[in-house]
């Protein structure tokens, strides 16, 4: 069938969107210094973080992949996502009510300054490689699939080969983030939220009238589908959906991957108090469950409306979305789908890119030390070659995904092993709040953080046919690194003082 857009009109979208994005960057960013490239001056609007936060956590493989995993038969069949999102619900709390009073009350910039006031710059250096390898993977995988949509109903359509498709995505994301930092993203991040939810809605509304359905018969629709299970208590050894370690898996998900990773806290970070940071943590939740809630009955009814109209499912479901917006809905839908799209990859890209520069900054060149001898304009060029290295890292990156053996299982691995990374994370932070009165050497930190993640691969491949470890893994990467950092340390001389429990 042909495509309801053409190539042309889709890149003309894509290039008024961005243009859109530079001149907020422009507004945002001509004041910025150091303190509003890192922490927005610590001047955001909680209202605004929140919704920036939504699109950061989603990002393009949730547009995308989440909808086509409501029919996959996989780990995230019918609804049972949700189970994992309520899960969310407990680790943002514990992030609200433990990690952001104790990162306030330090006043940090880069959360594993923490690590290092707590453990010494082992810990502070190791968490934070750690964080930079997880976000580099992370936000390179999630840039590589929307580029391998761009690519296939786009640019490839026009001659354009993939690598000059991934260099332009990186060079317009570091061009309206390379001046204002954070404070520009705050401001970009909740546009693009807007935009791609917006997309999600305006589809329902299209599939649903389609159907002869209104928008608010559509939840009745899908719970009475075959897609539309929600809870799964079945089968609690082998069953990845089973309840309960989904619901575990959730609650651990969100403290090591929000409230551990320096993208989503440098947000917090930003607004003005910790009673406003705490309110955005508030919102956040309540929009996330409403905005996966979207998704999921999304991916129910973009499978309902392929059988109806017998669309053949791709072999790779995530490809059903883009196939029916850009194929069988009508222009609006494939106009908005393409907004959506690019906004879900650049609002987890850009803040990723912004965090891993804050970090690299902080974390290694030391920018926040009252010692350090560089003067602000030398430390604005050297924030700058971070930023074009970090650039040049995520497109080195991407080529090599788009270079291996094209199995998605593969690939799928690649980024499943980023989560072993916040495995160690888990651990260092909890040991050092509540274990206050114990501290390792620097060089068994180095060695229980490396041999933790090690020892859960080994532990989940071998028991793989008895127990399926799912996302509870990275329980079990954390309580490694938490046991064997407790039986490498001593008991202080004295009470440590930047604990959160004094």
């Amino acid at each position: 069938m042909e495509p309801t857009l053409s190539s042309q009109v889709i890149l003309l979208i894509i290039a008024a969107y961005f243009a859109f994005l530079i001149v907020i960057s422009f507004i945002t960013g001509r004041k910025a210094d150091q303190a509003g490239f890192f922490i927005g001056n610590k001047n955001s609007s909680w209202v605004i973080v929140a919704i920036g936060m939504i699109g950061t956590s989603l990002s393009g493989v949730t547009f995308i992949s989440l909808p086509g995993a409501v029919g996959n038969g996989g780990m995230n069949q019918a609804l049972s996502y949700m189970q994992m999102v309520f899960g969310y619900l407990i680790g943002y709390f514990i992030i609200a009510t433990v990690l952001l009073p104790l990162y306030y009350r330090l006043n940090l910039t880069s959360i594993y300054t923490y690590l290092g006031q707590r453990f010494g710059k082992e810990a502070h250096k190791t968490g934070s490689a750690y964080f930079i390898v997880s976000r580099t993977v992370g936000a390179s995988f999630r840039l590589f699939l929307v580029a391998g949509v761009l690519q296939s109903f786009v640019t490839g359509p026009m001659g354009v080969p993939f690598w000059g498709t991934v260099l332009a995505t990186i060079v317009l994301i570091w061009i309206y983030t390379f001046s204002g930092g954070i404070k520009t993203i705050i401001w970009t991040d909740a546009i693009q939220t807007i935009c791609m939810v917006l997309a999600v809605i305006i589809t329902l509304v299209a599939i649903s009238k389609s159907f002869g359905l209104s928008i608010t018969e559509i939840p009745s629709y899908v719970h009475s589908g075959k897609y539309g299970q929600l809870f799964f208590f079945e089968e609690m050894w082998k069953d990845g959906n089973n309840f309960w370690k989904q619901i575990i898996s959730g609650a651990l998900i969100a403290l090591a991957m929000t409230g551990l990773d320096q993208d989503m806290m440098q947000k917090n970070l930003s607004c003005k108090s910790l009673k406003d940071a705490q309110k955005n943590m508030l919102m956040f939740c309540i929009l996330l469950v409403i905005v996966n809630f979207i998704f999921l009955y999304l991916g129910a009814m973009l499978f309902e409306f392929a059988e109806l109209n017998a669309v053949s499912i791709p072999e790779r479901p995530d490809h059903l979305y883009p196939t029916l917006a850009l194929n069988y809905l009508p222009p609006t839908v494939g106009i908005l789908f393409i907004l959506g799209l690019i906004a879900a990859a650049y609002s987890s890209a850009d803040s990723a890119l912004t965090a891993l520069t804050t970090a690299f900054c902080i974390d290694f060149l030391n920018f926040d030390k009252v010692d350090n001898t560089q003067t602000n304009e030398e430390r604005k060029k050297t924030r700058l070659i971070v930023h074009i290295g970090f650039s040049f890292l995520l497109f080195a990156v991407i080529l090599l995904f788009n270079a291996l053996p094209k199995d998605s299982s593969i690939i799928n691995q690649i980024f499943v092993a980023a989560g072993y990374t916040y495995g160690p994370l888990l651990g260092l932070f909890f040991f050092g709040i509540f274990f206050k009165t114990r501290t390792p050497s620097g060089t068994s930190i180095i060695i229980s953080c490396i041999a933790a993640p090690i020892f859960s691969y080994l532990l989940n491949s071998g028991l793989k046919d008895v127990f399926s470890f799912g996302s509870t893994i990275l329980a079990v990467n954390g309580l490694l690194t938490l046991g064997l950092l407790y039986l490498s340390s001593t008991i202080s001389p004295s009470k440590k003082p930047d604990t959160l429990l004094d």
